[in-house]
């Protein structure tokens, strides 16, 4: 096989500018790993590139794709091995390089974690950036201690529904907005503990259940909330920003005493494949397999892809979008 099918976009635009093609199959290179693609997610900086948001430094045509799943086909000049499941995520992924949205991707190696699972390829797929973006916001963002209290801005989103996860698999007891009412019931199914319905200000309902303030925050929302966030948070406590739903990421007139409460911790999590350990993406694999955790898919056919970015532009699922290859 020479060829192969991809998910172009030629420049940005609206979700019908990602037009599926046949286009040369990568070739293996020192360094590199080719990856037979299975599924992939979709992820909202995906949606920035094709908005135009994105770094003004990606080129296009771009194949994009920030994430991917499937099995090692080629992997020169490394110890990676071949014929292994492996997750491949960011580090220029979908940027300075074509990425997931295709039959094959070829990532360097640092991108690539192989992984021993029996999951099915939808929730595989669905998973590594997700969880990395997670994994490394609870623990390098906010530092969330067992048993702690922690708030999710923008609990709908997949990094808000496995943050929640992963919080009460330490013990933490766990608040999630949403702005929609009736997605109460998908974050209550997951174990959030409180659902808070987010009209702009969350900061005084979260204390009503919470008086001292929450140990931490995760701010999945952008620039608008964030103000609001930070006062959710006890003194002592951190509020992470990672996710920016609202396309919005700049601060305006930013004056860090009066925007951050006294003694509340502000930091900022954005990571790669180093930073999710392998037993990690493992275990959680296993959770999910065995019944333990529950992760909700929406799943696409590569020809749907048009009608799943619009579905993220629009929020119209409450879980993660996954994109199988294979056609049957």
């Amino acid at each position: 096989m020479t060829t192969m099918r991809a998910i172009v976009l030629d420049a940005p635009g609206p979700p019908d500018a990602l037009t599926l093609r046949h286009i040369p199959k990568p070739e293996p290179k020192t360094g590199w790993v080719l990856l037979r693609v299975e599924a992939f997610g979709l992820n909202r900086s995906e949606l920035h590139t094709r908005l135009g948001l994105a770094d003004p430094n990606v080129t296009f045509p771009r194949v994009l794709g920030i994430e991917a799943a499937g099995v090692i086909e080629a992997a020169p000049g490394t110890d990676l091995p071949v014929g292994s499941k492996a997750v491949a995520m960011v580090g220029g992924m979908g940027r300075s390089f074509d990425g997931g949205y295709a039959e094959y991707t070829l990532v360097p190696a640092r991108c690539v974690i192989p992984v021993s699972t029996e999951l099915d390829w939808a929730r595989l797929g669905a998973l590594p950036e997700v969880l990395q973006t997670a994994w490394g916001s609870l623990t390098v963002g906010v530092g969330l201690p067992a048993g702690g209290t922690l708030l999710v801005r923008g609990g709908t989103s997949s990094v808000g529904m496995m943050a929640a996860i992963l919080a009460k698999r330490i013990g933490a007891t766990v608040l999630s907005t949403t702005r929609r009412p009736e997605r109460a019931a998908a974050l209550r199914a997951i174990g959030v503990d409180h659902v808070v319905v987010d009209d702009g200000h969350v900061a005084r309902a979260v204390r009503a259940l919470v008086p001292d303030g929450v140990d931490g925050a995760l701010e999945l929302v952008g620039a608008p909330t964030l103000r609001d966030t930070l006062r959710a948070c006890r003194p002592g406590g951190t509020t992470c920003f990672t996710g920016m739903l609202s396309n919005r990421w700049i601060i305006e007139q930013f004056y860090p005493i009066d925007f951050i409460p006294t003694g509340v911790r502000l930091t900022a999590y954005g990571g790669g494949a180093s930073n999710l350990p392998s037993d990690v993406l493992a275990d959680i694999a296993a959770a999910i397999h065995r019944g333990e955790v529950d992760w909700p898919v929406e799943v696409y056919a590569m020809e749907d892809i048009a009608r799943a970015h619009d579905d993220m532009e629009h929020d119209r699922v409450a879980a993660k979008q996954v994109v199988l290859t294979r056609r049957g």
